[in-house]
């Protein structure tokens, strides 16, 4: 069944939001975070300090994309407010593995004695910082952050070896709202 659809979402004091060409732009303190809001059927406007999600003939399908943008914008909201921190904790059993901020890269020398470094990519606007084995993110950006890590974890994986016996890598220990 179809019907009319409308969501609006407050927009916090202190942030402001611009909406151009499908992206809509938040910037609070010199920190900004864009998002594309494009989707067939909805359309999105800034009044005031509302923005306004809008279907005139929507379905499940539709109510769901307008929950979603609005979790998403909540999250950036709060990002701008505060930052998220993920933890991750370097294990080692067998070799003990360095790891080092280069740049844009964390490389991961030693892991398994292998000879060649491994390397995971840190999103601009994610900070890494390294204290012994652990390794703190910290991003406004809440997908920035959490794919960082993500890239972190990969380049660890071990592959044609037993899981229960090699139990080297880098794990997430700690995320936003909740210890792993």
């Amino acid at each position: 069944m179809k019907k009319k659809l409308l969501e609006k979402i407050k927009i916090p004091s202190g942030v402001s939001c611009t909406l151009s060409g499908g992206v809509l732009s938040c910037t609070k303190d010199g920190n900004s975070i864009s998002r594309s809001v494009v989707f067939p059927g909805i359309t999105v406007e800034l009044s005031g300090d509302e923005i306004i999600f809008a279907s005139k003939r929507g379905s499940k399908k539709d109510l769901k994309v307008i929950k979603s943008y609005g979790a998403h914008l909540a999250n950036m909201f709060h990002g701008l407010k505060t930052e998220f921190i993920y933890t991750l904790e370097a294990c080692n059993v067998h070799f003990p593995m360095t790891l080092k901020v280069d740049k844009d890269t964390l490389v991961i020398n030693n892991f398994l004695g292998e000879k060649t470094p491994r390397k995971a990519k840190i999103l601009p606007t994610v900070k890494a910082e390294i204290k012994g084995q652990k390794i703190t993110l910290s991003s406004y950006n809440k997908e920035a952050a959490g794919q960082t890590a993500a890239n972190i974890e990969k380049a660890t994986k071990i592959r044609n070896r037993d899981r229960r016996i090699f139990q080297d890598g880098i794990y997430l220990i700690e995320r936003p709202g909740r210890t792993v």
